[in-house]
């Protein structure tokens, strides 16, 4: 089983859950867990190779990792708390996880909090990924990384996220790195139907003017998806939680209390 830490309120019985994105570990919401816990309970999950999820038996002698069974990952330790129903939060690749979730058990997911949502993979992504396939076998993965995160976050006001996530990736291995990018294969199948099925399950996208990757996809989503709201962020990139902690945690706590139902 995954990894995972809880915060329980005293009082509410109100679940959110929160999903890192890849090379990350749910160190990367220290910025949330201190106003959050004030009102709800709290899970926090280390991703199946991050943090202190370490690859179990299994996983050693399977390079093939998908979507669904990165999902089933977080189910299984929502079913092992007992969790009936949890607001979900996001961030980057989280936030196709969390979806993921929604399409395959609607009736667990009480509203999803997507920040710097991937939907969508324009040109300029999807060449991205080529060059990584290309290289991932010749390349130290952590350079790769770094390319990417410079790539995703480049403004001098992103520096912090950058640093965050390539810190968290150092402790990755190389073959765990390898098994996550592979992913890649099956995420446009997968973005297509997201962006053309409506869960109408609440949603709110939290995402920053400067995350020119991915921002365009996520605006058109919106205005054709029912019960979809966005939150743009002025003067922020990739990774919104980091950037803009304060903003991002009284929108998101507001938006989650007047979602529970």
């Amino acid at each position: 089983m995954l990894n995972y830490y809880t915060y329980l309120h005293k009082e509410s019985t109100t679940w959110v859950t929160f999903v890192h994105g890849a090379g990350g570990s749910s160190s990367i919401w220290y910025k949330q867990v201190r106003e959050f816990k004030k009102h709800f309970n709290i899970l926090l999950l280390d991703l199946r190779g991050h943090g202190d999820s370490k690859p179990s038996l299994k996983d050693a002698f399977n390079d093939k990792y998908t979507f669904d069974s990165i999902t089933h990952d977080i189910v299984e330790v929502i079913d092992h708390l007992k969790i009936e129903k949890s607001h979900f939060i996001g961030i980057s690749l989280g936030t196709i996880l969390i979806r993921n979730l929604a399409e395959k058990y609607p009736h667990r997911v009480e509203s999803m909090v997507m920040g710097g949502a991937i939907m969508q993979l324009d040109i300029r992504s999807q060449i991205l990924i080529k060059l990584g396939t290309l290289f991932k076998s010749i390349i130290p993965y952590l350079w790769l990384y770094k390319f990417f995160a410079f790539i995703i976050m480049p403004n001098k006001n992103h520096r912090e996220s950058r640093s965050l996530f390539v810190r968290e990736a150092k402790k990755l291995y190389q073959k765990e790195f390898t098994r996550w990018f592979k992913l890649t294969s099956e995420i446009n199948p997968l973005l297509r139907l997201f962006r053309a099925v409506d869960t109408k399950i609440p949603t709110l996208y939290v995402m920053g003017g400067e995350d020119y990757l991915f921002l365009p996809a996520v605006k058109k989503i919106v205005q054709n998806h029912t019960a979809c709201s966005l939150l743009t962020i002025e003067y922020c990139g990739h990774v919104v939680n980091v950037e803009q902690p304060q903003i991002f945690n009284r929108m998101v706590i507001s938006y989650v209390a007047d979602t529970t139902r």
